[in-house]
């Protein structure tokens, strides 16, 4: 047999063998069958696009909630400690802390943070005022005027004393100079990639991506949303101007749950978990409101971005708003929004005029005329570009974090949003959506009646779904 021959031989093996594995390990029927079509007919490209994309889950990712005992424990002490004062508007607590895997606990106190001047300007009073330790996480980290800024107050606060860990994804800061991680190194900052432990081998896991935004002061004030370190979050990139989104600051035992997410993904890079050096009972929050954090991921053994949104879907009773950068959403979410619309619901996605992500953008116009068939209202928010990912459940519910309304975020990214179960919140989250939709259009147009380029680009896109 040939050279020639017999490398066919073996790349038609390999190509069968991922073919078996696309089938046993995709979530829908859909997906199996695009990657055995693509790996049979197309094998010099499919064996190089599934070791980098076909993976589904991070079955070795180190979960710390799953795996410590300690970590355990002290997630029942935490609802024995801080109740929740009662799931009086029955929007079902149970599978929430189910998908969470952390329970619903009182005394938080939760503020809303309206773009990116508000948010910064709270987490530089919080850096400037640490005393003990930081925890500084982001997706994107620029060196920029806004990243300068930060990389000044984590190294002032590593000069006074203070412990500062820095996590930071490899493919959301990709264009970060060294020069810049070696200044906060040479000051004493302990800043690793998510994947550092991992090496090269784990480029093959590109397609899982940390996206958490996450700041912990002290173990008593921590922060989470949609903002990353870099001006154009700033609203200073004139391609985008005004750059529309929400962080939140917390208080209270909810800080404790953030902190623990930061402790899993610094585990994950370094094999430390961090839990003796940090603070574990913070004091509870005068308003006391119910609260949990969300923590999603691949490493999860259920569907949990997917399951989180049907949750919230399913809890709705007359509103549900959602704002979302991105909308390329899972089957069993569509189904489920149409179900909402046809009951009666208020039913309102918000979603940006602008792209930042072309082929994302073009893939959601295949997904409106259905929806808006069953009931759903699209606003497209045009003063500039919307990444806030909000969602609002009637009076009961508000949501604020990193979990976008697409297939990444549900299914292949680390994700880590706020579930405010209060009145008061739900307030202000309400105010907030009806000063966005004050700025924004509704979407009537038809994908027939959209440009040529849109209608031939949207359903190819569409295509990459499982990817976007």
């Amino acid at each position: 047999m040939s050279f020639s021959l017999l490398f066919v031989v073996v790349l038609e093996a390999v190509a069968v063998y991922f073919a078996y594995l696309a089938i046993v390990g995709s979530r829908t029927p859909q997906g199996a069958v695009a990657w055995v079509v693509f790996l049979i007919s197309a094998p010099y490209f499919a064996i190089v696009s599934y070791l980098f994309l076909g993976h589904r889950k991070f079955n070795d990712y180190v979960v710390a909630r799953r795996a410590s005992q300690r970590v355990l424990d002290g997630m029942a002490q935490s609802r024995k400690s801080y109740p929740p004062r009662g799931d009086t508007q029955d929007v079902g607590y149970q599978v929430f802390e189910t998908l969470a895997a952390s329970p619903v606990v009182s005394g938080n106190a939760i503020k809303v943070l309206v773009d990116g001047a508000k948010t910064f300007d709270a987490i530089f009073d919080a850096l400037e005022n640490a005393q003990s330790y930081i925890l500084f996480q982001f997706y994107i980290i620029r060196d920029d005027a806004l990243g300068q800024d930060i990389q000044r107050r984590l190294v002032d606060a590593a000069r006074r004393g203070v412990a500062v860990y820095v996590l930071y994804d490899s493919v959301g800061s990709s264009r970060l100079p060294w020069g810049y991680i070696n200044v906060l190194t040479d000051a004493g900052v302990k800043m690793l990639d998510t994947n550092a432990l991992q090496g090269p081998t784990n480029r093959l896991r590109v397609n899982f991506r940390n996206h958490r935004k996450t700041v912990i002061v002290d173990g008593r004030v921590g922060f989470t949303g949609g903002l990353n370190v870099g001006d154009e979050y700033m609203g200073r990139n004139p391609a985008f101007g005004h750059w529309r989104d929400t962080h939140c600051k917390v208080e209270g035992p909810i800080v404790s749950q953030l902190q623990l997410v930061f402790c899993e993904d610094w585990l994950w890079a370094t094999e430390d978990g961090l839990f003796d050096d940090l603070f574990w009972r913070p004091e509870p929050a005068p308003s006391n409101f119910d609260a949990l954090i969300m923590a999603t991921g691949p490493a999860d053994d259920l569907d949990t971005g997917n399951l989180y949104f049907c949750a919230m879907i399913r809890a709705a009773r007359h509103r549900l708003w959602i704002a979302s950068p991105y909308f390329v959403p899972d089957a069993d979410i569509v189904s489920a929004l149409k179900v909402a619309a046809l009951k009666g619901i208020d039913v309102r996605i918000l979603i940006p005029e602008k792209a930042d992500h072309w082929v994302t953008w073009l893939a959601s116009f295949d997904y409106l005329d259905e929806l808006r068939e069953a009931g759903v209202v699209f606003w497209r928010y045009d003063n500039g570009f919307m990444h806030q990912k909000v969602a609002l459940v009637d009076d009961s519910i508000a949501a604020i974090g990193t979990h976008n309304l697409d297939n990444r975020s549900c299914a292949l990214n680390f994700e880590a949003s706020v579930l405010a179960f209060e009145e008061d919140v739900a307030k202000d989250v309400a105010d907030m959506f009806k000063a966005d939709f004050a700025q924004s259009r509704i979407s009537t147009r038809t994908l027939s009646e959209q440009p040529l380029w849109i209608r031939l680009g949207a359903p190819v896109s569409r295509l990459f779904a499982p990817l976007l």
